[in-house]
């Protein structure tokens, strides 16, 4: 008999994430816009995204440990109420106009630290609530509804430029406690799963753990390899985003909305590709097979779809969208059912800061070489190194990684 995946708690946190990704979604990208019309400094914006993200490259590792010693339910919870109380407090400087850059920046910091150390809460916790056999299914959902997320973009942007900031940072002051409340109703099953709490939990005991999580992750050579290859995705994913909007703005005019029409076909086949996933298993035996090609794929179209007209740009980007859920899939829910669930907070906080250096890097470095290269080929050179290094780490570690995707999730 085929195991149920919509129990009551993987329900319960669908819908948490759902309305907290909905209220983050229409407060972020307002943010953004308020730090350029508050400062009118490119500078000041760049400050307002690289304190977000700083937290990011320590947070995630720092907290991995923690994750596996005590309650992931309740760290998901009760960060969601702490987002809260934040919102609350940056909706009030707002309405009394009393909010300063410097207010904020130090805000915006809490949240990308607070951010940093859900996603490896969540991601340790949510398979937990999955049953035998539904890991593709579940994840193929989380995808889509991710990914259905960047529709609330324009949708920030009208009721920014109607109403202004802050109801919306209260609607996403909200949207956190909704989802709070929803979490604590999860029910209890972490029990065992997580490592025992020693009954003096100090700075040794951390240190331990924290090595204990790097010499699992080296002993196990097909998991190192996705790690060090996603962080390759990651690194030539940031180079995409240093890359690809001036290169639309600088090439057509009023090429943000050309920029928007291409990368809208992105979505639509992340989310069709979701879709598809959960009503079609791929075949067991094929999958690292599959996960190779598609590697390759996405870096080969990503590379040179600039050089082609408006609507081969478009139908790239769509079956880059499918390929990338199909990737997604494939990786996350052959990790998290491989992985056990006293080192999941480790291994997720590894992975996450690794992936976040990775993007950093490739941002600063694809800035650097479009100061006095075509835009287009620095884009190219990172999506072919993206390319041979699949071959190199995936390919490369076939009978170490076929053991972790070849298997029923």
């Amino acid at each position: 008999m085929e195991n149920k995946l919509w129990t009551k708690d993987f329900t319960i946190i669908t819908l948490g994430s759902v309305v907290s990704m909905i209220g983050n979604a229409l407060a972020s990208f307002a943010m953004s816009l308020f730090v350029l019309d508050f400062t009118g400094s490119t500078l000041y914006y760049s400050i307002y995204i690289f304190l977000y993200t700083l937290p990011q490259i320590a947070a995630p590792v720092i907290s991995g440990p923690l994750m596996d010693r005590f309650s992931r339910r309740r760290t998901i919870y009760w960060l969601d109420f702490t987002m809260t109380a934040l919102y609350i407090f940056l909706g009030a400087m707002v309405y009394f106009d009393v909010l300063n850059f410097g207010i904020f920046a130090a805000a915006v910091f809490v949240s990308g630290m607070i951010s940093s150390v859900y996603n490896v809460a969540f991601q340790s916790f949510f398979p937990m609530l999955i049953s035998e056999g539904n890991y593709t299914k579940a994840y193929s959902i989380s995808s889509a509804l991710e990914t259905l997320t960047f529709v609330m973009i324009p949708v920030s942007a009208f009721v920014y430029n109607t109403v202004g900031l802050c109801p919306l940072l209260i609607a996403n002051a909200l949207c956190f406690l909704a989802a709070a409340l929803f979490e604590m109703r999860i029910s209890d099953v972490e029990g065992k799963n997580v490592l025992e709490k020693p009954a003096e939990y100090g700075g040794g005991q951390y240190i331990k753990d924290m090595r204990e999580g790097g010499r699992y992750l080296f002993s196990e050579k097909g998991l190192l390899a996705i790690t060090l290859y996603f962080t390759v995705i990651s690194f030539s994913g940031g180079a995409s985003q240093v890359i690809t909007l001036p290169w639309f703005r600088g090439n057509f005019e009023n090429g943000e909305y050309i920029y928007t029409s291409v990368w809208a076909f992105m979505v639509i086949g992340r989310v069709l590709g979701g879709m598809l996933h959960y009503k079609i298993k791929l075949p067991t035996d094929k999958k690292y097979a599959i996960a190779l090609f598609v590697y390759v794929s996405i870096a080969l179209l990503e590379g040179f779809y600039l050089y082609t007209p408006i609507i081969v740009m478009q139908g790239a980007c769509f079956l880059n969208g499918l390929l990338s859920v199909t990737s997604y899939n494939i990786r996350i829910s052959a990790t998290q059912s491989y992985v056990p669930n006293e080192r999941k907070g480790r291994y997720n906080g590894t992975f996450m800061m690794l992936n976040t250096v990775g993007a950093l890097l490739g941002q600063l470095l694809a800035g650097a070489l479009s100061e006095f290269l075509p835009t287009r080929m620095v884009l190219t050179c990172f999506m072919a190194f993206s390319a041979v290094s699949a071959l190199v780490i995936i390919g490369g570690n076939k009978k170490h990684v076929v053991p972790i995707y070849n298997r029923q999730a």
